[in-house]
């Protein structure tokens, strides 16, 4: 091949550094699913802006080069067109309507067996499932199939390969990302009838396409709604109390379990109490910034309790330990001190520069990676020069200069994670300490309080077709609530014992939720994703007449899918789900009290009489 693409190299390599950075790891699973060479299309979910094409091609099995769609007036200009090319760019003539023209870039950079890449979504949006997938990639497909036969082009044909890209947190510093690879999907099965009159083709195009989408719903995370995802994500946090607990792998199966069995309106009796506790206990960590795991990780035992009786010594010596811990943290600090001076500044320009896009959760990300790597593009060239002159410009002094400012880069990303979270869990439990011994008084009311337990919606994308939004798969569909604006961040020592005692209530409702669940019998059902019900339990498919007519000809015949709830439990188990038990026993005091307010509403899971000041999650709540 004549090109090598060496911008496309370059730029790669940019990308490659940013994303590590930015995210902890990268999960590369169904790579043996892309062939090493021959001609492909790569079909990738865009959930996350310039970060989708930027984690594609950095992590791309074999090192392929992707190249992707621009407009062809882009190409007029030589040296432009060259710098296109270079890059890993193909030009697609938008405005013809003859599809070989459209697609004569895209046949040629097939012909020589090299990959396009494709966001058949057609643009990044934040959703709750797989809104929309265009037909481009399937036209794309099916055309250069038609164009090499004609011309009687040997060689391997050419293969659709769907790319799911799931992200553990998009928006968030140092989450996880999962690309997956589906199985590739050859063209031998929709050429003959591609060859057909344009109707036909057409057809073949929208069977194509739904082959496409049903790969990509198969491995991301899809809800029929914001609530039922938020609720989900909960739950999932609870039963996987500590942080990065999930095999990635089966991070998508997992949650997408998760979502199902919160679909199931008639899957328990408190179900909709379930949900209320989930989404407000949600809603309140979003607010304070805080989260379940580095909750769940403090060990503040009840001799700190200000309502327990305890000889002042045995309180003392626990605060000692809190102290402890805390000077174990700041002890960290000089060794990790400078690299994170040095990159300080960075953290300050991202974090400012994600509030461009407060309300745009996909383009947050993006702000936040590019202006730091705008910025680290002047600080680590800056770096080095002031360490030369300090080294008298010699060449042994730029050799030291260069391993200093890649170690500091190295070590700083390597060890940010760590210290990043001993940090959070210390800061965390200054505020439980000092938001428990507060005066009640100061507690937030419950009337203010209310705005901070539903969480924020994002707004709709403009972008999206709602008309031909995706339903594949789905267990049901729901009306979206409408989008919160911006709030001011509750002060949190006002709002921790309501935070507590949220979650006290959310542990309580998922143990009783699993008790529930188990006491229905092995033959009870819960609605499960087709995908999920073919590999663990049953799809059926059922004839539901059209609305207003009871003709059979009007019939539609509508997939559904099953799983039994042992099943269903026996696999979040075997996933490492902690299921808490909930026994009707005495209460001990935890760590995680919940301290309600005094004007506090009691609900049906609370316990104890209503002038308790603490109520305090069961001893007993035990995990298996």
């Amino acid at each position: 091949m004549s090109d090598t693409k060496t911008l496309h190299r370059v730029i790669r390599r940019l990308a490659g550094w940013s994303v590590w950075s930015f995210f902890t790891e990268v999960r590369v699973v169904g790579a043996e699913n892309v062939p090493k060479d021959g001609p492909i299309i790569v079909t990738a979910t865009h959930h996350n802006m310039i970060l989708d094409p930027a984690i594609l091609s950095s992590y791309f099995p074999h090192r392929r080069v992707l190249n992707y769609w621009s407009k062809a007036s882009l190409f007029t200009n030589p040296v432009l067109a060259y710098i296109l090319h270079s890059s890993g760019n193909i030009p697609v003539d938008r405005k013809s309507k003859d599809r070989q023209v459209l697609f004569q870039g895209t046949f040629d950079t097939l012909a020589r067996g090299e990959a396009v890449a494709l966001f058949p979504e057609g643009t990044s949006y934040t959703e709750p499932r797989i809104m929309q997938v265009k037909d481009g990639a399937a036209w794309a497909a099916l055309e250069y199939t038609k164009w090499a036969g004609e011309r009687g082009l040997e060689g391997p044909e050419v293969k659709i390969i769907p790319a799911a890209i799931v992200y553990t947190n998009k928006s968030k510093y140092r989450s996880d990302v999962i690309m997956e690879f589906g199985q590739p999907i050859s063209m031998s099965e929709y050429k003959e009838e591609f060859l057909g009159d344009e109707r036909a083709r057409r057809t073949t195009v929208k069977r194509l396409t739904r082959a496409i989408e049903g790969q990509l719903v198969e491995t991301t995370i899809n809800a029929p709604d914001w609530e039922t995802l938020y609720i989900a994500r909960m739950a999932r946090d609870l039963l996987w109390e500590k942080e990065r607990s999930i095999d990635l792998n089966d991070f998508a199966a997992v949650s997408q379990t998760l979502v199902d069995l919160l679909s199931t309106k008639d899957a328990t009796v408190n179900y909709k109490s379930v949900r209320r506790h989930l989404l407000e206990y949600y809603s309140l960590l979003q607010s304070t910034h805080l989260t379940n795991s580095v909750l769940a990780s403090l060990h503040l035992p009840a001799t700190l309790s200000p309502t327990r009786p305890t000889p002042l010594p045995s309180r003392l010596f626990t605060l000692s330990i809190l102290i402890r811990d805390t000077l174990a943290v700041l002890i960290r600090l000089p060794i990790f001190f400078l690299p994170l001076l040095l990159h300080l500044p960075v953290y300050i320009i991202g974090r400012r520069a994600a509030r461009l896009s407060e309300h745009e959760e996909e383009t947050q990300a993006q702000n936040k990676v590019v202006f730091s790597l705008l910025l680290l593009l002047l600080i680590y060239p800056a770096t080095f020069w002031i360490l030369w002159a300090v080294l008298s410009y010699s060449s042994t002094g730029a050799l030291v200069a260069a391993l200093t400012v890649w170690a500091f880069a190295y070590y700083h990303t390597r060890l940010v994670n760590d210290n990043y979270v001993h940090l959070k869990r210390v800061i965390a439990a200054w505020q439980v300490l000092v938001g428990v011994w507060a005066p009640k008084r100061w507690d937030l009311p419950l009337a203010a309080l209310a705005q901070y337990k539903t969480p924020r919606i994002p707004a709709e994308s403009p972008w999206i077709e709602r008309t031909r939004s995706s339903t594949l798969s789905l267990p049901a569909q729901a009306t979206e609530p409408p989008v919160n604006f911006r709030r001011t961040r509750p002060a949190w020592g006002r709002i921790m014992r309501h935070v507590l005692h949220a979650r006290g209530e959310a542990v309580r409702a998922i143990a009783s939720f699993f008790a529930q669940l188990e006491t229905q019998g092995n033959e009870k059902e819960v609605v499960a994703s087709l995908h999920l019900a073919r590999r663990f339990g049953r799809v059926e498919e059922v004839e539901a007449a059209s609305e207003g007519s009871e003709s059979p000809g009007n019939e539609n015949i509508e997939t559904k899918g099953y799983r039994r709830i042992s099943e269903v439990i026996a696999f979040l188990k075997s996933k490492g789900a902690k299921i808490p038990v909930l026994e009707q026993e005495e209460i001990e005091g935890r760590w995680d009290v919940a301290l309600s307010s005094e004007d506090a509403t009691p609900t049906t899971s609370d316990s104890g009489d209503g002038d308790e000041s603490l109520v305090w999650v069961p001893s007993n709540v035990e995990m298996e």
